[in-house]
């Protein structure tokens, strides 16, 4: 069941609990905004165990589902390629300044996720 988020709880979600600002590099893929399939690579701005943020290209629209394939560093998987498989929802877009810069997106994390090698 999704459930709706203020802009108030959206600032909570990427200040409340300490996250990760380093950037993980990562594969989108969803379905954009005029209803097209599309996978693009980004760069995490912010992760912690509730959602993330990462700018997009593509135009998305809030409640969007998209899936997030992010590249784990291999000094935290022991030497290991492996990737984090995580689905969430879109809770906010934010246009960025510059106009040919798509926008930078906020989702909330399903509560499941896969952790996998990357030749998996």
């Amino acid at each position: 069941m999704a459930t709706k988020m203020s802009a108030d709880n959206l600032d909570l979600l990427e200040r409340r609990d300490h996250g990760f600002t380093f950037p993980l590099p990562t594969q989108v893929e969803g379905m954009n905004a005029k209803g097209r399939d599309f996978a693009e690579e980004t760069v995490l701005t912010f992760i912690n165990h509730e959602g993330s943020s990462f700018r997009l290209t593509n135009p998305i629209q809030i409640g969007a589902n998209l899936k997030l394939i992010i590249d784990l560093p291999e000094k935290l998987c022991e030497d290991k390629a492996l990737k984090l498989v995580i689905r969430g929802r879109v809770a906010k877009v934010e246009a960025l300044r510059l106009s040919n810069s798509g926008q930078q997106v906020t989702i909330k994390f399903d509560s499941k996720y896969i952790i996998k090698p990357e030749n998996s």
